[in-house]
């Protein structure tokens, strides 16, 4: 699997370039600046791309901005994003395409290799992999009592954050030591609430939902 990996402090760099090295992926490139991960999207053509938000020369939005821009070029390019911090207008633009193979870690929250590789893995297949601390941020964006998301229960919105960090049916019931028949009611009742069609497409679904809570119907 190639990937394109773009971020701007050296160490970091060259350890997540050892580290996916190890788990037998082939770096593709590895760059640190937006023009050389703007270019190297646009020619290497790579499985995944591994992306800071702020890269040189300005330190703001470049990394995001030439992830989106290879999107619109190459509809659901996978991209994961790294950032420092809950940027709710990045995950929004990432998710608003619903084309799937979409990422957002927060760097401080990344606490194992087996995690991390893990969300490679799932965005290179076109899933998701979405903080807890984003989707709690997307969800308190919709939280009024004048919306659908307040007519879901406690345990309906437990069941819905951990659906759209990409986890399964079945790993949703691990996690909260239920049936998987448990999850699946609840699952039920929350596209009903939301007013989404139930999907078998669980990567489809999670998109599905995460664009309803940003962008509304």
């Amino acid at each position: 699997m190639r990937v394109v990996l773009a971020e701007d402090l050296f160490l970091l760099r060259d350890g997540l370039v050892r580290l996916l090295q190890a788990h037998d992926f082939e770096i593709a490139a590895a760059v640190e600046t937006g023009p050389e991960l703007a270019a190297a999207l646009a020619e290497l053509d790579p499985d995944v791309a591994v992306v800071d938000v702020r890269l040189p020369p300005t330190h703001t939005d470049e990394g995001l901005q030439c992830a989106l821009d290879a999107r619109r070029k190459r509809p659901g390019l996978p991209v994961l994003v790294l950032s420092q911090h809950v940027e709710q207008l990045y995950a929004r633009e990432l998710l608003a395409d619903g084309t799937g193979g979409v990422g957002y870690l927060l760097k401080d929250r990344v606490f194992d290799a087996e995690q991390f590789v893990d969300a490679v893995l799932r965005v290179a297949a076109g899933g998701t992999a979405m903080d807890p601390q984003v989707i709690q941020q997307l969800l308190a964006r919709r939280s009024g009592d004048d919306r659908p998301l307040a007519r879901l229960t406690p345990r309906e919105r437990e069941v819905l954050e951990l659906m759209a960090q990409g986890r399964t049916n079945a790993a949703i019931a691990g996690k909260l030591v239920v049936t998987e028949r448990a999850i699946a009611k609840h699952t039920a009742n929350i596209f009903a609430k939301l007013g989404l069609e139930v999907s078998d497409d669980d990567n489809r679904r999670v998109l599905a939902v995460l664009a309803y809570l940003d962008h509304g119907r």
